[in-house]
């Protein structure tokens, strides 16, 4: 696989990026079961319960860690859009951090703005939302997207077949979110394996190897990209305006470079493998292009690739008749909410010309995904790319079809395509 001329090991996207593959083990990466239905009548029952979603869905494999706090704690799982929602818009009692931190030794990504709340989450989310907004996603695709896009496309094409899950999708936000701190298409994937270590490690020691020399870098001469933007912010704090440390920018750049590489090829996948499931729609949208955001917003409502997120208590409260004390965590089941029947009508169906409804796919409330407006202009400028350079795409009749795999994280094992 190549972008740029500069090949990526094959072998190595296949470890890093495959669901059923050693480093998605712990977040039930080979999980077959369609959890939905039991999503569902856990709404029903509920839609509050005690435990964790994976638990109470019957994944056995469930380990603690990486968004999953500690097993020691009372756990509760929420399984409808209304209640979901109203948490994570109420960021005084449902927080990032618990309430009792553990003194320990802590992960690089646990420094980041993920675990902030309050006003210092604002500030520093502040530094970085300008980059993120609509109105830039011209500056995504035309520095880094399309260079990516087309890279790909051409190390397919005249093949006449691919898996585009590992061939084609996986690259393109790893390298858009890699090419946006400076990092090498050479380093891209040990940066891949850094961030999919749980923050700790030698694969750790060798992202700050990768990205340190370039936060230094950036501070003697600017450039246009994120890292540029990190070292130029000033931030104010009790009066007093001071520019980001080294640390402070690394962890930055952790968390923004793990979500960037870490859920649009999933969510790619899984539009692509829909699409192609029904070649009237893949008729459909390459005819009229402008069809294919609606499709992209309806497979992240349909299928969200991380269907879980979660919080800590500071208040003790009851919820739909479930008491939950002070320290306790809340796991909002955002795959269940985004088929809340309440909402939507046939929740269950894959329709892209429903009436468009706020979904929880990329969450809300202070916390919403920062980066959601980049995946989705990874998800169209990639589609758009394909139906206009592979004529008659297609699943391959001759290969497995397509699953939609996984717990915490869901993907399809494959997307088996031909053309031509």
């Amino acid at each position: 696989m190549a972008a740029e001329g500069i090949a990526l090991d094959p072998a190595r996207i296949r470890e890093l990026f495959d669901l059923r593959s050693a480093v998605y083990t712990k977040m039930g990466g080979a999980f077959e079961e369609d959890p939905y239905p039991a999503f569902h009548r856990l709404r029903e029952t509920g839609p509050v319960h005690p435990g964790t979603v994976g638990r109470l869905v019957g994944f056995q494999g469930e380990e603690f860690f990486h968004g999953l706090p500690e097993p020691e704690r009372p756990h509760f799982s929420v399984f409808d859009f209304e209640t979901c929602d109203a948490i994570i818009r109420n960021p005084e009692v449902f927080r990032m951090a618990p309430p009792d931190p553990d003194e320990g030794e802590r992960a690089l990504h646990e420094s980041s703005i993920l675990y902030m709340d309050g006003d210092r989450h604002r500030r520093y989310r502040a530094l970085v939302q300008p980059s993120f907004v609509p109105s830039r996603a011209q500056w995504w695709i035309k520095n880094w997207i399309e260079t990516t896009v087309r890279a790909l496309v051409d190390a397919i094409e005249a093949n006449g077949r691919a898996d585009l899950n590992v061939e084609f999708c996986a690259a393109i936000p790893l390298l858009t979110i890699c090419g946006s701190f400076g990092v090498s298409v050479e380093d891209a994937l040990d940066i891949r394996a850094a961030v999919t270590s749980g923050g700790q490690g030698e694969s750790v020691q060798r992202f700050m190897q990768i990205v340190h020399p370039i936060v230094v870098a950036r501070r003697e001469h600017p450039g246009d990209d994120l890292i540029s933007v990190l070292v130029q912010a000033e931030l104010t704090e009790g009066g007093e305006t001071h520019v980001l440390s080294d640390a402070e920018i690394l962890s930055f750049s952790f968390l923004l470079m793990a979500a960037g590489s870490g859920t649009t090829w999933k969510q790619m996948g899984t539009t692509l493998a829909t699409m192609l499931d029904r070649p009237d729609l893949v008729d459909a949208v390459r005819a009229d292009r402008s069809l294919l955001a609606a499709v992209v917003e309806e497979g992240v409502r349909w299928m969200p690739t991380d269907p879980v997120f979660s919080r800590y208590l500071w208040e003790e409260v009851t919820v739909h008749g479930v008491t939950m004390p002070v320290g306790a965590v809340t796991h909002q089941c955002y795959g269940a909410a985004n088929r809340d029947p309440a909402r939507w009508d046939r929740p269950d169906e894959f329709d892209p010309t429903r009436t468009q409804r706020t979904h929880l796919a990329f969450g809300n409330g202070p916390h919403i995904c920062v980066g959601m407006h980049v995946a989705r202009a990874e998800m169209t400028t990639a589609i758009n790319a394909l139906l206009d350079r592979l004529p008659n795409l297609r699943l391959d009749p001759d290969a497995e079809p397509p699953a939609i795999i996984g717990m915490y994280e869901r993907g399809p094992t494959a997307v088996p395509a031909v053309w031509g």
